[in-house]
């Protein structure tokens, strides 16, 4: 298959650009681009609420990104690096407000 063959396989295929199926993962990339920067951001100031919607949040969509059909793998991956990335935050967060770091801080 040529180079040519495959890009217009591509571009009408029914998960390509000219799709929903397409931008909808792309632009909910921000969120994992948004909880890399939380990483580097003290646990103070982390929402903990906000990281629990998150992982609720895609937890669901992976499922619903495996259930529809065509399966969207674009959106299953997405999903999956960012319950990664905000189960992270949420753990540095739940280990700063119940595991003793803040008390830690209050005190110094």
């Amino acid at each position: 298959m040529s180079f040519a063959n495959a890009a217009r396989e591509f571009l009408n295929s029914p998960t390509g650009p000219r799709t929903t199926h397409f931008w909808g993962p792309v632009a909910n990339w921000g969120f994992v681009a948004a909880g890399f920067a939380d990483t580097q951001k003290s646990p103070e100031k982390i929402s903990g609420g906000m990281q629990t919607a998150l992982c609720v949040y895609s937890g669901l969509f992976m499922r619903f990104a495996w259930m529809v059909q065509p399966r969207n793998y674009i959106l299953l991956s997405c999903h999956m690096a960012n319950e990664g990335v905000q189960s992270y935050n949420l753990s540095r967060w739940l280990n700063y407000t119940y595991g003793g770091e803040k008390e830690q801080k209050e005190l110094a």
